[in-house]
């Protein structure tokens, strides 16, 4: 039987086959018929495989939220609830041949995730608790910071600004998290909205990989709540954490 980090992993990598193949099916569709046929079938595709590998334990999905108080009721008092984002950085996705989108599979327990992986399906990579994550050393003395294409938004310029930094633009929270993870990035800092599954499964990883994962004033990130909405995160190198922490204090944003 796998254990809980080997099922995330295959499940965040079997997702990513799967919505590999709706883009190319649909290649030659409008971005939004391939986004959206995208995240129903790997939204179908992993509440199947948790059901069937782990019946006993509650889901919280961006694509499926719960339709009744009892259902609420049900996944907080669960001790094991898996998060998952089937498609994170829909419009990544939908752009062919962009390779920044990702797949989120996290299990938290006691609201802290303890295990996670994070398929990144256009670069044929999926990282994961439980396997021996390394982040490469830093290239330079000048941090890499990483932020959204679209809105790189102000905790990451404030950071950037404080520490010298150079901004690295790129879709999809997971994507921008596992840059960090894989030494392409330096400081992930983000504000302006989120979700749990944005964050959790990249979370677990980057935790297991050694680095730094908090709110943005440094506090702890709780998941499996009853409002899902988790506006701000910081994963980074350890040694940038307490300098970020203070630049987006300083520049007063919350």
């Amino acid at each position: 039987m796998e254990d809980d980090h080997q099922l995330g992993a295959r499940l965040a990598t079997e997702a990513g086959v799967l919505l590999l193949e709706v883009r190319a099916e649909l290649a030659d569709a409008e971005p939004t018929v391939r986004k959206d046929e995208g995240d129903r079938r790997a939204h179908e595709y992993l509440m199947a495989a948790l059901a069937d590998t782990r019946p006993g334990d509650a889901v919280l999905s961006e694509e499926g939220k719960e339709a009744s108080p009892e259902q609420l009721a049900d996944r907080l008092a669960a001790p094991r609830t898996w998060i998952i984002d089937p498609l994170d950085g829909t419009r990544e996705f939908g752009e062919i041949p962009r390779t920044d989108w990702a797949v989120h599979v996290a299990l938290v327990e006691a609201g802290a995730p303890t295990c996670g992986a994070v398929a990144l399906p256009g670069a044929n990579t999926t990282l994961a608790t439980g396997t021996d994550l390394v982040v490469p050393d830093m290239v330079g003395d000048i941090p890499k910071v990483i932020a959204s294409r679209s809105r790189p938004g102000p905790a990451a310029e404030a950071v950037c600004k404080a520490l010298g930094g150079e901004m690295v633009l790129m879709g999809s929270a997971g994507a921008k998290a596992m840059a960090v993870v894989r030494g392409e990035a330096d400081i992930y800092a983000h504000t302006g909205g989120q979700y749990e599954w944005d964050s959790c499964a990249p979370v677990a990883v980057a935790l297991a990989a050694g680095l730094h994962a908090s709110r943005i004033d440094g506090s702890p990130l709780v998941y499996n709540n009853a409002d899902p909405y988790l506006p701000d995160l910081l994963i980074c190198r350890p040694q940038f954490a307490t300098a970020s922490i203070a630049a987006v204090q300083a520049a007063g944003i919350s």
